[in-house]
């Protein structure tokens, strides 16, 4: 870590960080936008923080860190030329970036429909996975041709399917645990801190089930200046929180640190 992530470092309760980090990387085109730039060149560019940000969770012991890469809407609605750009910088990405998941001991899966992306994609994600399967460090999830609602149907069917061959419909038994055990997540847990970067305050069909009690941080960083130390301050926040679940504080009290965002959204 450099300087400025050390500080901030060492003010975190190592004892408290969060198990499962979910990020949207939102702000590339307006990243290029902003320096005359293609929108492609933001994508580009997003790659450094993409490295950044999964070393410096890997090395400090996140269990688990899943990345908003590319939305089922992003490939319906998208430019052609840019789902093209943003499928060869993916591959582009799954082959360079093998060596260092491996020198992290981080293992990388998959969420989505992943079916649907071109079969030249689907065979360089399958041989990352598998190059990485050994590794017991964190799991690096990429959200790819994904939709939370996508899941949750997906979900249902994979409900129905397993009670129509188990006696039929009228023996299906649907329950939070029940669709839990059939989302895309599953074995996860759920994320504790979801962040956002770019400003944006929404959650753009990302996880919708999952983040039902994470804790959210925005920012106004846009996602290619990124970095380690953005990822620190995210979860220096996370840990002034009182998480409560719907409870009430000891006291009885509401939480002494509201949820809020970041400093830079301000100025």
């Amino acid at each position: 870590m450099d300087r400025k992530e050390t500080d901030v470092y060492l003010r975190l309760d190592p004892a408290r960080l969060p198990r499962h980090i979910a990020i949207i990387m939102d702000g590339n085109g307006r990243w290029a936008r902003r320096r005359h730039m293609p929108r492609v060149a933001g994508h580009r560019a997003g790659v450094a923080a993409v490295r950044s940000t999964v070393e410096t969770a890997a090395r400090i012991g996140i269990p688990a860190l899943t990345l908003y890469a590319f939305s089922e809407e992003n490939w319906k609605k998208r430019p052609r030329t840019e789902v093209d750009f943003l499928m060869r910088l993916l591959c582009h990405f799954l082959k360079a970036e093998i060596k260092t998941l491996n020198q992290n001991n981080i293992r990388l899966k998959y969420i989505g429909r992943q079916h649907e992306l071109p079969k030249s994609v689907q065979r360089e994600m399958e041989e990352a996975s598998t190059a990485t399967s050994q590794n017991t460090g964190m799991l690096l999830t990429l959200a790819l041709n994904y939709s939370a609602r996508s899941e949750i149907v997906d979900a249902f069917r994979s409900l129905a399917d397993a009670a129509s061959r188990n006696g039929g419909l009228a023996h299906m038994e649907v329950d939070e645990q029940s669709i839990s055990d059939h989302l895309y997540t599953r074995g996860l847990p759920d994320p504790d801190l979801v962040i956002r970067t770019s400003g944006e305050m929404r959650l753009s069909n990302f996880l919708l089930w999952q983040l039902a009690y994470a804790e959210i941080y925005v920012t106004q960083t846009l996602w290619p200046d990124f970095r380690g130390v953005q990822l620190l301050e995210g979860i220096e926040d996370y840990q002034k929180r009182d998480r409560r679940y719907g409870g009430l504080a000891p006291d009885g009290n509401a939480t002494k640190h509201p949820r809020r965002v970041s400093s830079e959204a301000k100025r």
